[in-house]
């Protein structure tokens, strides 16, 4: 049950931007710019480092929703998903994208971790500047998302199959509840 009323029935940051939309709003264009705006990253590629640093901050709901719409994008390749969240130095992802995930896992702990090594490792896997600002900002964007979500108590559903319904919703955009 969530720390403050709410709208029943409503997962995670939905609830919650439905409490104050005028918070909300701006939480969800940031959400839409960063996972779906103009980028050399794909969609997927951006939901997988959600759900790596969701992952790693042990929020269940942003874990299991972002996850869900990484699969979506990834199709054939969905599988990729789940092996980044069990072991990501270990998955069949590009070494750009290892690279990547291992700057945005440095930010979920601590921004000032991430160090110039570990940018120049991604660059020389091919990570551009903006690919590096956008996988710090993605990270540092889910860390206060997941803050939002656990801090609040918000309802956390356990059923997959709500989960993929919301992974097909999320993979179109970012769209404020009605």
């Amino acid at each position: 049950m969530a720390h403050i009323k709410v709208e029943e029935g409503v997962p995670g940051i939905r609830s919650l931007v439905m409490f104050r939309p005028e918070t909300g709003k701006p939480l969800y264009a940031l959400a839409q710019v960063l996972l779906r705006g103009d980028s050399t990253l794909s969609e997927a590629e951006r939901e997988l480092i959600a759900a790596h640093v969701s992952n790693r901050n042990h929020c269940m709901f942003c874990m299991s929703s972002h996850a869900a719409a990484a699969r979506c994008l990834y199709g054939d390749e969905k599988d990729i998903v789940d092996e980044v969240l069990n072991d990501a130095t270990h998955s069949h992802i590009s070494n750009k994208m290892k690279a990547l995930l291992n700057i945005a896992g440095k930010v979920q702990i601590l921004g000032k971790e991430v160090k110039e090594n570990d940018v120049a490792a991604a660059r020389n896997a091919g990570a551009t500047d903006r690919e590096i600002h956008d996988t710090v900002l993605i990270a540092a964007t889910f860390c206060m998302f997941n803050r939002y979500v656990d801090g609040l108590a918000s309802w956390t559903p356990t059923d997959p199959a709500i989960y993929e319904e919301m992974g097909k919703r999320m993979a179109k955009g970012y769209v404020m509840p009605k």
